[in-house]
């Protein structure tokens, strides 16, 4: 059981390398503080996992057809698509916005979407595991073959823990790299429009190469 896990950890790791995966990530952790980056990622992860043993289990008692199942692909290259679009829909409506100021004798940057700097509940924590969730659909069926799960053993917590431990290793780590342009470039309004228009266009051009691949 112990190298079964451990395949399962690696198939993790190898599955986050999507570029579906990596662009969702980088669409919502642009402009983000540290510890929201790293919540963001985690709840990504934690909703592709969730989605991924809930249909394991579905399918482990119904036999469902490939061309129900291959919705899954549509259903994660529409929501990167809307994503890009969204962004893009933001820095041409010019929505995103940058504010500084000192506290603690330290310059503080704040950066957000809409007419008005609010300190209210970020939404992109919840938003995450929604979307991490959504795309889990799509790799459901690859997961379960790959592994050999459909018709065999049966699906269990330890498994997603470990699917789950594989992403979020590679999340994290793509993360910090997000981080580090937050930092480095992210420091007045235009370097921002065009980070996010970049991020915004790649999204639109991964999601439109999944569909039509």
């Amino acid at each position: 059981m112990e190298i079964g896990l451990f395949l399962i950890f690696w198939y993790g790791v190898l599955h986050a390398f999507g570029p579906d995966h990596l662009t969702a990530i980088a669409d919502f952790s642009i402009g983000k503080s540290m510890k929201k980056t790293m919540l963001i990622t985690t709840m990504f992860a934690f909703g592709h996992g969730l989605m991924l043993f809930v249909f394991a289990k579905i399918l482990q008692v119904y036999s469902l057809d490939e061309s129900i199942t291959a919705y899954g692909d549509m259903i994660s290259s529409s929501v990167i698509i809307g994503m890009g679009f969204y962004l893009l829909f933001m820095v041409f409506s010019n929505r995103i916005h940058l504010n500084k100021h000192v506290h603690e004798n330290k310059e503080h940057i704040h950066i957000y979407f809409g007419k008005e700097h609010s300190h209210k509940t970020d939404l992109s924590t919840s938003s995450a595991l929604g979307i991490g969730a959504l795309m889990g659909i799509g790799g459901v069926r690859g997961m379960l073959v790959t592994l050999g799960m459909i018709n065999g053993n049966s699906v269990e917590w330890t498994m997603i823990f470990a699917f789950v431990a594989g992403v979020s290793l590679i999340f994290l780590s793509f993360g910090a790299l997000i981080l580090y342009v937050n930092k480095q470039y992210l420091t007045n309004i235009t370097n921002i429009r065009r980070v996010f228009t970049t991020a915004g266009i790649i999204s639109v051009g991964v999601g439109t190469n999944m569909l039509l691949a």
